[in-house]
């Protein structure tokens, strides 16, 4: 799906924004001219290293690269968690280069659960929490200040005067490969099921947004 939406871009100069111990970014390294991670948390950003990838430890609101740097750039599930996630969005703009592909992955508020949790009475309360994300905003925000959810308007507006072109745009469903590892059969029939879904109006219940966005 990632290499489909890169549209060619994948064998030029690649950026994964946010790339954790880089499980994603070693797929890209094969392909790429020049694979490059970023990841703001230390221990994640070393354990990357040490499987012999290139990775810096730095913030997506202030990307250590030149103007125009990179031809394709992902940021899987990353931009929810940022401080400044215009900010984000910006510098992300500004280091891809001319015709260089963002694909771009985020929470959906469509989504029945929070898997990110949520903090009630002080504490936190670890797990996949129903309905919150259909709260009004402000309870919602209340219940999970850690991270945030979009609607497509909220990406709208990220980008707006940015330049920066949609592509394509939909909502998915999950991999799902907790549920597969634990209950295997069980688990392949639930993703078979809800990535069926993607394909029909019921998308909009899915799991995250998927955009593919093209510096102009």
């Amino acid at each position: 799906m990632i290499l489909k939406a890169a549209g060619g871009r994948v064998g030029g100069k690649v950026l994964e924004n946010g790339c954790g111990i880089g499980l994603y970014l070693e797929k890209f390294v094969p392909y790429a001219q020049r694979a490059i991670g970023l990841e703001i948390d230390w221990e994640r950003a070393y354990a990357a290293r040490r499987r012999g990838l290139e990775v810096l430890c730095a913030a997506a609101e202030h990307l250590p690269f030149s103007d125009q740097a990179f031809d394709l750039i992902l940021s899987h599930e990353v931009l929810e968690h940022v401080r400044n996630d215009r900010q984000a969005m910006e510098e992300m703009t500004r280091v891809l280069r001319e015709g260089g592909r963002l694909v771009l992955f985020v929470p959906n508020r469509g989504y029945p659960f929070e898997t990110h949790g949520i903090y009630w009475r002080g504490r936190y309360h670890f797990g996949n929490i129903p309905l919150v994300n259909y709260l009004p905003r402000r309870w919602r925000n209340r219940l999970a200040p850690h991270v945030r959810v979009y609607e497509r308007r909220d990406l709208e507006k990220l980008i707006e005067g940015l330049p920066i072109r949609l592509v394509s745009s939909t909502v998915i469903f999950g991999a799902y490969d907790n549920i597969i590892a634990r209950f295997p059969v069980l688990g392949r029939a639930l993703r078979c099921f809800l990535q069926n879904l993607e394909r029909t109006p019921l998308r909009l219940f899915g799991l995250s947004h998927f955009w593919v966005l093209e510096r102009t």
